[in-house]
């Protein structure tokens, strides 16, 4: 069962998940990208803690919002990736990120009718192709997304609706987003399909000198972030809850003790039906 706090397993991070201490952590997260086809010490090691703890996928490359063709060998080695270790939740970016190529970020997108329909038909083919529901993330940005005709919230709460899928719902891109386009982050949360929430994020984010707001996931989570995760259980509930951190590693004891305050926070909370059986 995926439930309480997790953490990204990541290869820089073997030395020290292999020792400890991981007494807050219930499970991790992966991006497929990195593993699918993986052999070798790589593949062994994967394997030592997909027997033992669960993992969720998080991709970080199937533009769901872009014009190129989804890619769907890449979601059928990940659905065969996924059965091998057992893994049952798979999650993306509600964002575009190639166009003949991909560009190594995530781009806002229209927030218009026709827009909707193409995401939701692609996120379709990819739930018919993984054989499960997948949840959509909702993105940071840092330009606003052009010739909007609903909000942001609209369009998410509209996609979901019509591809019939879930929400991972990421509190710190809400955040970073509220400071950079100047809205209210409570109200916003507020706005989202809730009930379908099926994942948590929190992360930390860099400040620029100007005030801008990066999501870096390099930083330790700040005060502003924790209440907006304490809202958000508030609302849809206890939900499995992933500590990003990407780079600039505190030691595995700061990280177990982030996790830790995870936990402290739903503690707080009633349990919920999950909207994913795992």
């Amino acid at each position: 069962m995926i439930s309480g706090a997790g953490l990204g397993f990541r290869r820089e991070m073997l030395p020290e998940l292999k020792t400890g201490p991981l007494d807050a952590i219930g499970f991790f997260e992966m991006a497929p990208e990195n593993w699918v086809g993986m052999g070798g010490r790589s593949a062994k090691e994967l394997r030592a803690f997909t027997e033992r703890y669960p993992f969720v996928c998080h991709g970080l490359s199937l533009d769901l919002g872009g014009p190129s063709p989804l890619d769907e060998g890449l979601l059928r080695r990940i659905k065969s990736f996924m059965q091998q270790h057992g893994m049952t939740l798979y999650t993306e970016h509600l964002s575009w990120c190639g166009d003949g190529g991909h560009l190594y970020d995530l781009l806002p997108i229209p927030c218009t009718r026709d827009a909707v329909r193409w995401v939701a038909g692609r996120i379709r083919r990819a739930q018919d192709i993984l054989d499960m529901q997948i949840g959509v993330e909702n993105a940071s940005y840092y330009i606003a997304p052009p010739d909007a005709e609903m909000s942001e919230s609209e369009f998410i709460r509209e996609v979901i609706a019509e591809a019939g899928c879930l929400l991972h719902l990421d509190v710190n891109n809400i955040y970073v987003n509220s400071i950079n386009h100047a809205f209210d982050a409570a109200a916003y949360l507020a706005s989202l399909p809730l009930e379908k929430t099926c994942y948590v994020h929190v992360a930390g984010h860099y400040a620029e000198p100007d005030g801008l707001l990066i999501d870096t996931h390099g930083a330790d989570v700040i005060d502003p972030v924790w209440a907006l995760l304490d809202a958000a259980y508030a609302r849809c509930g206890v939900q499995p809850t992933c500590l990003e951190r990407d780079f600039n590693f505190p030691s595995l004891a700061s990280l177990n003790a982030e996790a830790a305050h995870i936990l402290a926070i739903q503690n707080k909370h009633p349990q919920r039906e999950k909207q994913v059986a795992a």
